[in-house]
């Protein structure tokens, strides 16, 4: 391009290339690049100068060329498609009229913080250092799946998506892209999709203070991604699903003090996932669904008033919970599975507390369990799961058994020890003793030489008859409730 084609403002840009330099055309530090599109011909960059300095500019020698331009609004369509560029780029406040076009390429470092894009084509890029996209607006799509960052992805502040937007292509694409440090996106906008499918970070993604909206549609969709560090959602406010399904979280997924919503569907889907820590300290209650399906954890920290209306729970382990609560703290919540009674959920919390040496604890949880299963069956089994849970406690409790037995004893040993009843035979009985009676009468298949001896009538008959029935029934309760219990030893 000959210099006698450009513009003041080009030849400035063009000057300042070869040693590195920045051109600024800023009025002042905080200007909106939003509002570029009235800025005139003394700002105003093509896009096309900008692409000959950046493939075959002016070199000096013992300097570092690299574009440096603040302010600037750049027209036409800046195309980089497949390029290689060994220089740093820095369009810092700038407003883009077109949307680049970096696909494909190899670059540097690029910087783009606070300038205004309608979007950005940028699938597969190669970046070698940073990609900045720091306070910039960009309503249109970011497409940036398959890239490869050998940097930080810097996108704080950032505002993506045009509000109300639902439909169409996703406000920021990362699918299966590689990241081998951070994406730092404190402070994040995203009106629509945020796309991380896939994606691998070798870092942490950071989205503390972010704000997702797309009600009533997946706003982040994280399906089968893996972050090596942390996921960080302090104050995140999430408008739409969250979908970690499949995701691999090395540390933790920290949603302290997050707001979720997604009313009438999933907020949050984390099934099938690999997470180390999963923290929902002083987040405010979850609006919708939340899905932990057949995921594994190392420690889960979510309060009984987090959970919401409807979960789905389902195969969950872990390691250990937080806060420490009593059992019937956190039994209420399986029962809002949506799978109605899932066995896997009690197993699991009664094996962390016999793993932290609560025993009574788990005992609580395995009645509950039982009476959780009772009400799924029909009438006749119920009344059986009532009469086991009143005596004995499903098993976990035997000494209710052994009061049941002494207050039956008590009541039998005084009515008979007031009102003998006959001998069978006159002449061939042992002493009345009422209290050995009463206990014959109670304990089967034990015989103590009274109750075949006697004979009581009336009343007193159907007394006998009642303890012997009592008597039978504790055993048989007693002995399924116990086998039931050691079974889960």
């Amino acid at each position: 391009m000959r210099r006698s084609e450009l513009s003041g403002a080009e030849r400035r840009v063009w000057q300042a290339f070869a040693l590195g330099r920045e051109v600024d055309f800023r009025a002042s530090p905080d200007e909106d690049a939003s509002s570029g599109a009235s800025w005139g011909p003394e700002r105003t960059v093509r896009a096309r100068v900008l692409r000959a300095l950046l493939l075959d500019g002016p070199a000096r020698d013992g300097e570092i060329a690299a574009l440096r331009v603040s302010g600037a609004r750049i027209t036409g369509r800046l195309n980089l498609r497949y390029a290689t560029v060994e220089h740093a780029i820095r369009l810092w406040g700038c407003h883009f009229d077109d949307v680049p076009n970096l696909y494909g390429g190899h670059f540097r470092q690029v910087n783009l913080s606070r300038s205004f894009l309608p979007g950005l084509e940028a699938a597969t890029i190669r970046v070698s250092g940073v990609l900045r996209i720091t306070d910039a607006v960009v309503p249109g799509p970011i497409e940036l799946g398959g890239a490869n960052i050998g940097g930080v992805l810097f996108m704080e502040r950032a505002r993506l998506g045009t509000p109300g937007s639902t439909a169409g292509k996703s406000a920021l694409h990362l699918n299966h892209a590689t990241l081998t440090d951070d994406v730092w996106a404190p402070g994040l906008q995203v009106h629509g999709r945020f796309r991380l499918v896939g994606a691998r970070i070798g870092g942490s993604l950071n989205l503390e203070e972010a704000v997702l909206t797309r009600p009533g549609h997946t706003v982040l969709d994280a399906t089968m991604a893996t972050v090596a560090g942390d996921v960080r959602g302090r104050l995140l406010r999430a408008d739409g699903r969250v979908n970690l399904r499949g995701a691999t979280i090395g540390g933790q997924l920290n949603l302290t003090r997050s707001r979720l919503s997604n009313p009438g569907d999933v907020a949050l889907r984390a099934s099938g996932c690999d997470i180390g820590e999963v923290w929902f300290k002083d987040a405010e209650p979850v609006v919708g669904e939340v899905s932990l399906r057949r995921s594994s954890l190392r420690l889960l920290n979510i309060p009984p008033r987090v959970w919401p209306e409807k979960v789905s729970l389902d195969g969950l382990s872990y390691a250990a919970l937080t806060p420490r609560l009593p059992a019937l703290a956190r039994i209420e919540v399986f029962q809002r599975d949506r799978d109605g009674y899932v066995p896997h959920s009690y197993e699991q919390l009664a094996a962390f507390y016999r793993r932290i040496g609560d025993e009574k604890a788990a005992r609580n949880v395995q009645i509950a369990k039982q009476r959780h299963y009772r009400r799924t069956l029909p009438w006749y089994g119920r009344a059986w799961g009532y009469l086991q849970d009143w005596t004995i406690g499903y098993g976990y409790r035997p000494l209710r058994a052994a009061a049941w037995l002494a207050a039956l004893w008590a009541v039998g040993a005084t009515v008979f020890a007031l009102h003998h009843p006959p001998p069978l035979k006159a002449d061939e009985h042992p002493p009345f003793n009422a209290f050995a009676y009463a206990l014959d009468l109670l304990l089967p298949i034990i015989s103590l030489g009274q109750e075949d001896r006697f004979a009581p009538h009336g009343g007193y008959q159907w007394l006998a008859y009642g303890l012997i029935l009592a008597g039978w029934t504790l055993a048989s309760t007693t002995v399924a409730g116990v086998s039931r219990a050691l079974n889960r030893q």
